[in-house]
């Protein structure tokens, strides 16, 4: 007989207002103490110095927290100008220090356009992108450094929200595409300047239709009692929403759970949502045969979402 579970079958998504000072993962493992659940994952790391929107996955909904990894992020950075550090933010060692350039509107301007649109980018060390299996991190922390290729991303928006010329700081709203690294735009934007810079302060207020107005605190959470975890839970098909959606008879419905392509009238083909009368099922594919495949099916233990 297999191994028992003793947690709960939870399915579906929690926004957390990450605090600072936590890791995704440990952050993650404390909501999931609180549902008991069986199953969880996020989308998308935070540092710990990091705070704000982190979408946390249990269940059937970590089969989605993928898909999510591509969503578009929002964030507000303080960007600390004339220091450099070896992690890129301010729990790093400094590693250079320079004089903050004069900050006057135009020059700002200039330079914030300079980075709006797509660029590219040369991901840090400090980061979990591998290199011959290994982590950059992990190289980085035996001190060592190799070459990383410039990466394709875009910046969608980068707007002046203050300048302290007085702490040579500059905050920042930034909402760019999957694959920014936050800290490498502000040493890239503190050497555009003349100088260097380092983030002092991030925090995540989007990731792709979920904003950070929708997020609970862990304090929140951990005054809830079950029933009300179990109403912030959000359906599992909500961030697949961009996707079409096919509506299923009972007998076509049974044939895609049981793996079948059925025939199919009407549709474009490519990706869908499937709904049985009940509930949702997953993602398929309407082929080019009129066929529809199931791709990616949900088993939510008869709850519907």
């Amino acid at each position: 007989m297999g191994k028992r579970k003793s947690g709960r079958d939870v399915h579906g998504i929690v926004l957390l207002d990450k605090r600072l000072g936590a890791s995704s993962n440990q952050a993650l493992q404390e909501v999931r103490r609180l549902f008991n659940a069986n199953k969880a994952g996020h989308t998308g790391a935070l540092d710990p110095l990091a705070t704000g929107l982190l979408p946390l996955c249990f269940g059937e909904a970590t089969k989605v927290s993928a898909l999510m990894l591509d969503d578009d992020k929002r964030y507000q950075v303080i960007v600390q100008l004339g220091v450099m550090t070896d992690t890129g933010d301010s729990e790093g060692k400094v590693v250079a220090e320079m004089p903050v350039p004069r900050l006057d509107e135009a020059r700002l301007q200039a330079c914030l356009q300079h980075f709006t649109g797509p660029i590219e980018q040369v991901p840090p060390m400090y980061s979990a992108l591998k290199h011959q299996g290994k982590k950059l991190y992990e190289l980085a922390r035996e001190g060592k450094t190799v070459d990383r290729q410039p990466r394709a991303i875009t910046i969608y928006e980068l707007q002046l929200l203050r300048v302290d010329a007085e702490m040579g700081q500059l905050t920042l709203d930034v909402s760019c595409s999957k694959g920014t690294y936050i800290r490498s735009l502000a040493e890239d934007i503190g050497q555009w300047l003349g100088s260097c810079g380092t983030v002092t302060a991030l925090r995540r207020t989007k990731a792709g239709m979920f904003g950070l107005e929708q997020a609970y605190t862990l304090q929140q959470l951990q005054a809830m009692d079950f029933g009300q975890l179990q109403k912030t839970l959000i359906a599992l098909d909500v961030p697949l929403k961009g996707i079409p959606d096919v509506s299923l008879s009972v007998l076509q419905a049974e044939k895609i759970k049981q793996g079948q392509r059925i025939d199919f009238a009407g549709g474009m083909a490519g990706q869908v949502r499937i709904y049985s009368p009940e509930a949702f099922l997953g993602l398929g594919e309407i082929l080019l045969d009129g066929k529809l495949a199931p791709k990616k099916l949900f088993h939510l233990d008869g709850q519907t979402t």
